[in-house]
């Protein structure tokens, strides 16, 4: 038994070993590269497309024949006798593969030639070519006008980072993978944080390992794809390869040494520590290293079939512990969320007959968090039985994220396509508090506490159908389609700690007015009830709300000549909870010469109101020596929200324009677009107002409205150069953006501004992302090695704090009273990221480097910050200098 055991190892090795490794590139007889190209090893299924700059890598057996095909053009055939490297030049008709890239739904349509900007960002290659691990990181990075930053004592917003395109919401950017709807997270964003009464994607919910690129369309396309895209759209493609199983195992930390001036005994100056709970004045040797982090990815294909049907597996696994940077005295828990996930997806297509395939693809994510709340000093707040001297609380979470969508695409005699499909995704988040107490019940408090949470469910069902006329000028494209989405949102309740208060019987208060509340024996000030860092949710929170949309969209792309194209989109949608909303598109693409064209578009658009902005609502006592004051988050169809006037929420509106040029001169390419994007009746979170007179037993209450008017404008710059000389490749990338937004009008119908949206809240908007953002990324390969460097420009950016507060409670100050107002002024960085590489194999590579090596942070502020650290969660982050190794393989 063990001698044929040992036998079919060793043919299963030989198998292995006995497959060699094809690259190249592909291009059409303009010189210019083909993406999607069809690589096949003949008389196998095993095959690959080739990449945006037409370079593929596919490994076959030794005398295989390679087969090139591409529709519209002439197949080819190349052996792969005693080379390594073939290229190919394709020559036939003007015409693409079947690939649809977004923004466009003709299959024809490329990159270079498209009416609208588009990034497309190899995922294989960023991913072995940088540190960053998460997918807000790598495209914070990859794409000029993405911005995401790590949040600290920002509640969910630390768990979930809040990410958006040229400085909008980031519930105004779709997402897709592969083509289809993806369902947003349940969370809000509310205190202390970028995105600021926004929902959005959780894009880390995501493996990376799993991706094989990530499309981005820089333009608005509500009129396209419905409600969301007022800021562009994000498409992410599967991996489909197979017979080839890659991954990586990366491990990295933070360099703890932040820069600046801090007074002694503050987090992480020389002889202070704290644990990893951020308790303890401990002093003793400093920590060099901190925020330890361990990403394991697998990802492996197998065939089906004989005609190209494919089952793509990933699995991933994250650790990442929690960073510790310097706090003000009243935080001395500052710093990045821990993190612990378990990521799969799948993605499947079978042959059912030469022109229908089933398709489907499956994730799930698995994420428990664990972050800093403001740390708890003194005072009522603090029972020095449990906690002598304070105690920082830890606000945890336990992500969980599921997503299935199948479809059938199938091609008609007659020639036209069809593509019927459903998604249905599921979001959930629950809180719980650790390190904590509910200070009414004394001594006998728990020190942790479910705290509740929400759910987000989306399903999606599309039927569209698309057709290509050859015979039409020069070429004529008309899609037809329509959708049906249902939408469910929860509030769920948290033990009853987690949110009431108990009086000195340890009997829950239900009349604050006239029973007893605990006294704190020093302070004389009552016991706050509620669990300390994080208020759980009650019953009277609880929420279960569904919506349904129906739309049918239109859109066609005519070439009146070889060099003039003009596309144009309608797109109808009714809500059943707001209505309906009709919007259009016309863009325009012109070839000024073979290796230049002009291309603009003009748009409108909508968001529509999320159903959290709609019914989200919690509240909580606040208790001081002069009494309790009930603070409501007050839902939209709430009595308190329509006794301040404030209206129903409806559609956001925008009207988008863009004008560029892209141009192509072999190994250089160029893109430059300028944009507008105007947007009427954006959904903002008020401050809090008076309500004690209204009769409804609340004192202070805020609300999402249709707030504000916005307009902005940039431009997006993309230069590229790849040149290969022998032995040696070279690479320089700028890509960059300048972004300027403006708010319009404050609509607040009556109310007092600066309690309704005041400056603080408008710099916090503005601030959305750097005025501008610019990056240099060089590359260097030999043989076996290769390097990259990179240069990130983050201009200034503006911030407006209160240096001074009443008291600082549970949200960081968010309703205590203002003192006196400070600018916090954020100058212009440079980070500089380094990775070099060595192909130790054929099947391993080992890569080292440093995200911000010279550990660059944002300017030290000397006064009070919304998180109450040194810095806000602003252009580079505040983690510090990263260092990483990773060992690649590829069999």
């Amino acid at each position: 038994m063990k001698k044929i055991t040992l036998l079919f190892f060793f043919i299963a090795l030989n198998n292995v070993f006995a497959q060699k490794q094809i690259s190249g590139n592909v291009k059409d007889d303009k010189n210019e590269p083909l993406f999607g190209v069809n690589v096949i090893e003949k008389g196998t299924s095993n095959g690959v497309s080739t990449d945006a700059d037409g370079s593929f890598k596919i490994k076959v057996k030794e005398g295989a024949i390679l087969i090139f095909s591409y529709i519209g053009y002439n197949s080819v055939e190349k052996s792969t006798d005693n080379t390594l490297t073939i290229d190919v030049v394709l020559s036939g008709a003007q015409v693409l593969n079947e690939v649809q890239i977004v923004g466009s739904r003709n299959s024809k349509r490329t990159i270079v030639n498209s009416a609208v900007p588009i990034d497309v960002i190899d995922v294989k290659n960023v991913t072995t070519q940088s540190g960053k691990i998460e997918i807000n990181e790598l495209l914070q990075y990859a794409a000029p006008s993405f911005n995401a930053n790590k949040q600290s004592g920002s509640d969910g917003a630390d768990h979930v980072d809040p990410a958006s395109l040229r400085g909008m919401g980031p519930d105004q950017t779709l997402v897709l993978i592969n083509g289809k709807r993806r369902h947003q997270s349940s969370l809000i964003n509310l205190f202390g944080t970028r995105g600021r009464g926004n929902t959005g994607t959780d894009l880390n919910a995501i493996p990376a390992t799993a991706i094989k690129r990530i499309e981005i369309l820089r333009d608005g396309a509500a009129a396209q794809y419905g409600s969301d895209a007022i800021a562009g759209v994000i498409n992410i493609i599967l991996n489909d390869n197979v017979k080839e199983l890659t991954g990586s195992i990366t491990t990295g930390a933070y360099n703890t040494n932040a820069q600046g001036d801090f007074p002694l005994g503050t987090a992480n100056t020389p002889g202070f520590r704290l644990d990893q709970n951020g308790n303890g004045n401990t002093f003793g040797s400093d920590k060099n290293l901190d925020g330890f982090s361990t990403k394991v990815g697998l990802n492996y294909g197998v065939s089906l079939g004989k005609n190209g049907g494919y089952v793509n597996f990933t699995g991933e696994f994250l650790n990442k512990e929690k960073t510790l940077r310097p706090g003000f005295d009243f935080r001395k828990g500052f710093g990045e969320a821990a993190v612990q996930g378990l990521n799969f997806m799948g993605n499947l297509s079978i042959p059912i007959s030469t022109k229908t395939d089933f398709y489907a693809f499956v994730g799930s994510n698995i994420r428990n968090t664990d972050a800093y709340a403001f740390t708890r000093n003194g005072g009522a707040r603090v029972v020095e039985s449990i906690y002598p001297g304070g105690f920082t609380p830890r606000i945890t979470s336990d992500i969980l994220d599921h997503s299935l969508a199948v479809g059938i695409k199938t091609k008609f005699d007659n020639g036209w396509k069809m593509d019927l499909s459903n998604s249905l995704g599921n979001n959930s988040f629950q809180y719980n508090i650790e390190g904590t107490l509910n200070a009414s019940l004394g001594a006998n408090s728990p020190t942790s506490f479910d705290a509740g949470g929400h759910k987000l469910l989306q399903n999606t069902t599309n039927l569209d159908f698309s057709k290509n006329y050859d015979t039409v000028l020069e070429g004529f494209n008309l899609a037809l389609g329509t959708e049906f989405r249902v939408e469910k949102f929860n509030i769920f309740a948290g033990e009853v700690g987690s949110y009431a208060t108990y009086d000195i019987n340890g009997n829950v208060v239900t009349d604050p007015t006239i029973q007893t509340i605990p006294i704190d024996p020093i302070s004389g000030d009552p016991r706050p009830g509620g669990s300390q860092g994080f208020p759980g949710y009650s019953p009277a929170n609880e929420v279960n709300e569904t919506r349904s949309n129906f739309s049918l969209y239109a859109d066609g792309e005519l070439d009146i000549t070889k060099a003039f194209m003009i596309s144009t989109a309608v797109r109808f949608e009714n809500y059943s909870d707001f209505g309906s909303t009709l919007n259009g598109k016309l863009a325009s693409r012109l070839k000024l010469t073979d290796n230049v064209n002009l291309r603009g578009s003009i748009s409108t658009g909508f968001r529509a109101p999320s159903l959290a902005q709609i019914y989200y609502n919690t509240s909580f006592t606040n208790f001081s020596s002069s009494g309790a004051t009930e603070v409501l988050l007050s839902g939209n169809e709430s009595p308190v929200t329509k006794a301040f006037g404030i209206g129903k929420l409806n559609e956001e509106k925008a009207i988008n324009a863009s004008l560029g040029f892209t141009a192509n001169y072999g190994s250089f390419t160029a893109t430059i677009d300028g944009y507008m994007i105007n947007v009427k009746d954006r959904i903002v979170l008020t401050g809090y107002f008076d309500a004690s007179s209204l009769g409804l037993n609340v004192d202070a209450a805020q609300f999402f409205t249709n707030g504000v008017d916005t307009k902005t404008k940039g431009l997006d710059v993309v230069l590229s150069w790849k040149k290969t000389f022998g032995d040696s490749k070279f690479g320089a990338t700028v890509v960059g953006n300048i972004n300027d937004m403006e708010i319009t009008k404050v609509k607040n119908n009556g109310l007092d501004e600066q309690t309704f949206f005041g400056e603080r809240d408008k710099a916090f908007l503005l601030a959305s992302a750097p005025q501008s953002k610019f990056g240099l990324n060089l590359n260097y390969g030999y043989k076996k090695f290769d390097s990259g460097l990179a240069f990130t420009r983050f201009s200034e950016v503006k911030l407006l704090d209160y240096q001074v507060y009443e008291d600082v409670n549970d949200y960081g100050g968010s309703f205590a009273n203002q003192i006196k107002a400070a600018t916090d002024t954020y100058g212009v960085k440079i980070v500089t990221d380094l990775t070099l590489g060595y192909k130790i194999s054929k099947a391993f590579k080992i890569t080292l480097g440093a995200n911000n090596l010279l550990n660059i942070y944002p300017d030290q502020q000397d006064d009070w910050v919304e998180a109450g650290g040194y810095w806000d969660a602003v252009q580079m982050g505040f983690g510090g200098a990263y260092y990483y190794a990773r060992l690649g393989f590829n069999f």
